[in-house]
């Protein structure tokens, strides 16, 4: 049992404890480790990190990554009422009270039409800090904005006379049943936006029968999330691999008797995009809570920021970065007999090799305009293997991500070849705002659409969804 003066005693780097759920622990050594870096749990050396630490960690982060024996303890019971009583008597700051306003002002869910209506309320419900890791792209983001502009730049050609008084948007994702051709593409930190997080988006996704992929980076670990889910439910789960193939098997055979059904391989983000605003964003809480804008001070040397890489960017700084089609595909098919998907394609030579690697399937991402500005639309992607090489489609399941924003979107891509098309930060907005509600209401409004477009569109089924009807 610890008590708040012990544990304040170490409070540098030679020696840190934090406290974190009312227990104790030492992080001394784990310092130089941690993705984020030292700076951020130094903050907290010797104090209590709750607050900071789960929104970030699914809770068996501190089991998988520090020895027991750094597990020093829960803290007495004196200190853990002090512990209480100190955050329920804490001054809220600037930015949680305006979130605590917006969350009273949000419209009735029946309100909500569109996916843009939704990302309208979750951006005024989000911290700061939240919505600047999920609305923040690479650079001058320009392939962010790109990724949804470049499906205006393509067009339907309607049938007409044609029975669509019976339209089923259904389909199959890797042998899997999903209710309209849409998945929850893998995003990291749900619980930035909401305390339930990914359980939101599970749930949701039970209630109107589609399909998650969940991001090794999410807030909840693998085996929350599957506990959350319906038994017949099927989750994919988006991989990250640790540069040690150890690590990286032992990730493998988890997820795999958890219960997930694929693997979804991620190999375009092998290391922090340089996302700008998301760094940015402690500087614009600091200037908020201060009521004035941190100036320069004469003498000052140049420094590199407290933390480029943003909330999130340290989270893949232990990938691996010399993955290839001759070692790593074979090694994984090793492990697995999982299907496997490679997440991050972004341009046809890449889609042939993975053909040629005999993998199940190809998400065409560039993560969401997230890690290298000026990289090709995923919709044009498809537009240029459709083209160039379409024995493709034959060999292998094609999906992308990116941009999308309405029904119509999910049918241009539908109508070029893709089994289905994934979204990420549409459902991060809609838990935030609504929780598991806003999940379902998400998913209701893009069926609607998509049942509309088919219609419009003279298609019954997705199989009835041609290349020659859209250009």
């Amino acid at each position: 049992m610890w008590s708040l003066e012990e544990v304040a005693k170490h409070n540098s780097q030679g020696s840190c404890w934090v406290i974190i759920k009312n227990n104790v622990y030492d992080v001394t050594d784990f310092l130089q480790e941690h993705p984020g870096g030292a700076k951020i749990i130094l903050k907290y050396a010797g104090r209590d990190a709750t607050s900071a630490y789960e929104p970030i960690h699914p809770p068996d982060a501190l089991a998988k990554n520090l020895p027991p024996s750094k597990h020093l303890g829960p803290l007495s019971e004196t200190a853990a009422q002090s512990v209480a009583r100190e955050q329920q008597t804490r001054k809220k700051t600037k930015d949680e009270l305006r979130v605590e306003q917006a969350l009273s002002q949000r419209p009735p869910l029946v309100r909500i039409l569109s996916l843009a209506d939704m990302e309208e309320v979750a951006r005024k419900v989000l911290s700061h800090k939240a919505e600047a890791y999920y609305a923040s792209g690479a650079d001058d983001q320009i392939t962010l904005t790109e990724n949804a502009r470049a499906f205006s730049r393509f067009f339907f050609h309607p049938r007409v006379m044609r029975p669509v008084g019976k339209c089923d948007p259904s389909t199959t994702i890797l042998g899997f049943k999903s209710s309209i051709p849409v998945f929850v593409s893998g995003a990291a930190l749900a619980k930035l936006g909401h305390p339930l997080g990914e359980i939101n988006i599970v749930k949701g996704a039970a209630t109107t029968s589609i399909i998650q992929m969940v991001s090794s980076n999410a807030s909840a670990s693998p085996a929350e999330i599957i506990a959350a889910a319906e038994s017949s439910q099927p989750l994919f789960f988006q991989l990250y691999k640790n540069t040690n193939d150890s690590v990286a098997e032992k990730r493998v055979r988890e997820i795999e008797k958890l219960g997930y059904k694929a693997i979804f391989l991620t190999v375009d983000a092998v290391i922090p995009g340089n996302r700008e605003n998301d760094a940015k964003s402690p500087w614009v809480v600091e200037d908020l809570e201060r009521g004035s804008v941190k100036l320069y001070v004469e003498g000052e040397g140049p420094e590199d920021g407290d933390n480029v890489f943003g909330t999130a960017g340290g989270l893949v700084i232990n990938d691996d970065r010399d993955m290839t089609w001759e070692k790593t595909i074979p090694w994984l098919r090793s492990l697995t007999k999982l299907p496997i998907v490679i997440k991050g394609i972004q341009c046809v030579e890449d889609a042939v090799l993975a053909a040629q690697a005999g993998v199940d399937g190809i998400l065409l991402s560039n993560h969401g305009g997230r890690q290298l500005d000026y990289s090709l639309p995923p919709m044009e992607v498809l537009y240029q293997l459709r083209k160039q090489r379409p024995d493709v489609f034959d060999k292998l399941e094609v999906y992308i991500d990116g941009g999308v924003r309405r029904g119509t979107d999910v049918l241009k891509a539908l109508c070029l070849g893709a089994t289905a098309v994934g979204m990420g930060r549409a459902f991060l907005y809609a838990q935030s705002a609504y929780g598991e509600a806003g999940v379902v209401k998400c998913i209701r409004i893009l069926e609607r659409e998509i049942i509309t477009a088919m219609r419009g569109l003279g298609a019954a089924t997705v199989k009835d969804l041609k290349p020659e009807m859209a250009s």
